[in-house]
């Protein structure tokens, strides 16, 4: 289709601003994005959608829109939404490299645009397929009824007989046609998903080849937008183009057929419906928004110490969402996970919110709904789940509804080292499951404890129960305040009164040093130090407070003073 069919249709609201002699450019895909560098996903043709997060300052348009008039792009549109009018250093930049500018009207939402683009597209060259599009459109938008990502497979299957699924990075079936019946087996997603994740770690283009017990799939990248979304990526943060950020949160569209040997336009239609599944992909994050504050109230809550009463009416607000139809949450468990980068420049804690969100799932259900019922939070590296249990018959203890650390990342392990890589590292630990607001806070702590049992271990996915945690650490919270002040003294206070006379950072250096597990790698790049000037803080610690840190006994004893100060 041309640009100036897209200026022609009313219910679009786009206002051109530059450009009016390019108008009969042809537009063959449209990508929704506020990356600074977005070139790794553009190919050329593209209508791009921006809602201008990527823009600082006056100085940052001229470099994006260079990146995509180098890229072929036909057109840019940018949101009024967010910004209010569209800059004028922007409509100068565009100018300059002939690339035409679209003002989008903050009523118009980006997937309008996208679903009027891929219909459009997809009709002219695939002729009747375009029928799947408009069919999948009408039933997206006409809420949660309309079926979501079953209703495209679906139409895939019975108008292109094409046997497809949905699948997330960990290998969980979200979605499959009735043609794809029965589903793919447990073994085959999670295959799929290690391939899937590790050709994406590769930087291999997709669709992805590949063979599994002795048949052939073609696995399409699914990535969310971003508008709205608050996962891993966020559009506009510094790095965000790395792929690590959204590695590890992108769905996957699994058909089997070989797309090595489809005519362009089939790609391309393909590559439209992963645009629309996406649509319902970001509609599920948007609804994860009101539970995840829920966790962050409630978290906030426990971490400053308020009153048992205070967070006991908190849970009670949280558990009709979580668990909606079957009032109060009996018991409640906390699960705590970090994902950790080499070199620290990522964050880790958005990767891993949005894989507690995964793995909490039962690996036996399929679809987005249900992580419904968990509230996942996060800060920093760290994420952290509240998990809520629902009562069980009395004839049970309800034991088989308490989350296990040896079997939760049993049906994940594989895909998310292949999405790791030789870069990354899951560890996650679980607490033992409370009754009571008051035992919350101390469930916190087991889980971190357990999670730092965990990082002891080898491999890139590890993850401990509370089982596994030494007596003294259960008895922490039971330790008198005149023995915790007296023991964080005799080790605290001198490298607390050298931080403050010399303007040295010798505690938090501690803190980072046992929280690498005495890496001194991990922790020289994570406080962006030279390993010597890391080796020089330590020896002070050392020399201060006359403990020796290569050994168990003082490495222990700075962990605990650490915890009850």
């Amino acid at each position: 289709m041309r640009l100036r069919a897209l200026l022609d249709t009313d219910a679009l609201g786009l206002r051109l601003l530059g450009g009016e002699d390019e108008l009969d450019r042809t537009v063959r895909g449209v990508m929704t994005t506020d990356l600074r560098d977005p070139s790794r996903y553009l190919s050329g043709g593209e209508l791009v959608l921006t809602g201008l997060a990527w823009r600082r300052d006056a100085t940052d348009s001229e470099p994006f829109v260079r990146i995509l008039a180098s890229a072929g792009v036909t057109a840019l549109a940018a949101g009024e939404a967010e910004l209010g009018p569209i800059p004028e250093d922007l409509v100068a930049a565009c100018a300059r490299h002939r690339l035409p500018l679209f003002a989008v009207n903050e009523s118009v939402a980006f997937a309008t645009i996208t679903e009027h683009v891929v219909r459009q597209v997809s009709g002219e060259r695939a002729g009747d397929l375009a029928a799947v599009v408009d069919r999948h459109r009408r039933m997206m938008t006409s809420g949660p009824a309309g079926g979501g990502p079953d209703v495209v497979l679906d139409l895939l299957g019975s108008d292109l007989d094409l046997r497809a699924w949905v699948l997330s990075p960990a290998g969980r079936l979200i979605a499959g046609s009735p043609g794809a019946e029965p589903g793919l087996p447990s073994v085959v997603c999670a295959a799929l998903a290690g391939e899937h994740l590790a050709a994406v770690r590769t930087g291999r283009r997709g669709p992805y080849r590949v063979a599994v017990g002795g048949t052939t799939y073609s696995l399409f990248p699914i990535r969310s937008s971003g508008r709205g979304a608050g996962t891993a990526g966020a559009p506009g943060a510094p790095g965000s183009r790395d792929v690590r950020e959204t590695v590890l949160s992108d769905w996957l569209l699994a058909v089997e057929a070989d797309a090595g040997d489809w005519p362009a336009e089939r790609l391309d239609l393909l590559e439209g419906v992963t645009q629309l599944i996406s649509v319902e992909r970001d509609r599920r994050d948007a609804a994860r928004t009101v539970r995840r504050r829920l966790a962050q109230e409630v978290l906030e809550l426990v971490q400053t110490g308020a009153a048992p009463g205070e967070i006991a009416a908190r849970l009670r607000v949280a558990a009709p969402v979580l668990l909606p139809g079957l009032g109060a949450a009996p018991h409640w468990q906390v699960v705590v996970a970090r994902v950790e980068w080499d070199g620290g420049e990522i964050e880790g804690g958005p990767v891993a919110q949005a894989l507690l969100e995964e793995i909490l799932v039962d690996p036996l259900s399929s679809g987005p709904e249900p992580s419904d019922r968990i509230a996942v939070a996060h800060t920093g590296d760290e994420a952290i789940a509240l998990v809520p249990l629902p009562a069980v018959s009395s004839e049970h203890d309800g034991s088989e509804a308490r989350l296990h650390a040896d079997t939760l990342l049993a049906a994940v392990r594989d895909p998310l080292a292949a999405g790791l890589d030789d870069d990354g590292r899951l560890t996650l630990g679980v607490s033992a499951s409370v009754h009571s607001a008051e035992g919350l806070r101390g469930a916190l702590e087991e889980a971190r404890h357990a999670r730092r049992v965990a990082a002891a271990r080898a491999g890139r996915v590890c993850a401990a129960g509370h089982q596994e945690l030494a007596s003294h650490v259960l008895l922490l919270p039971f330790v008198p305040d005149d023995v915790r002040r007296a023991f964080t003294a005799r080790l605290l206070d001198p490298l607390r009164d050298y931080d403050r006379r010399h303007r040295a950072e010798l505690i938090p250096t501690l803190e980072a040093f046992l929280d690498c597990d005495g890496s001194w790698t991990r922790c020289a790049a994570r406080l962006h130090l030279h390993v010597n000037t890391l080796r020089y803080r330590v020896g002070r610690i050392e020399q201060l407070t006359s403990r020796d840190l290569s050994r168990l006994e003082d490495k222990l004893d700075f962990f605990l003073a650490l915890r009850m100060s």
